[in-house]
């Protein structure tokens, strides 16, 4: 997914909105209480996203994906850095940002 197709579709989660309290290199989405699902670090390259995540699923897909890690400066259990270079397919992402989502609206 291109920089815009992901801002696009963060932005379309209900009360979702962009936020750039770490800087402008950083694109931090909340939901309308103000919790944060979505970081997009923009200026790396490829891409970087950290997206809330089910502590289970976390662990699985760190074991499956090279390019998924723990969570970048965030709880490690709970949050997981995708590197964007084509190994998780587009619609697993979108999966992942809208169980994201969820996970945040949920606390």
């Amino acid at each position: 997914m291109t920089l815009k197709e992901i801002n696009d579709f963060l932005l379309k989660f209900e009360g979702a909105y962009l936020d750039f309290p770490f800087g402008k290199d950083s694109s931090v989405y909340k939901n309308s209480e103000g919790k944060i699902f979505a970081i997009v670090a923009h200026e790396s390259k490829p891409i970087r996203i950290s997206l809330k995540c089910d502590p289970l699923l976390a662990e699985k897909l760190r074991e499956t994906y090279e390019s998924v890690m723990p969570g970048y400066h965030l709880n490690k259990k709970n949050w997981n850095t995708i590197i964007l270079s084509g190994q998780v397919n587009d619609d697993e992402l979108k999966s992942l940002m809208h169980l994201s989502f969820n996970l945040a609206s949920d606390n």
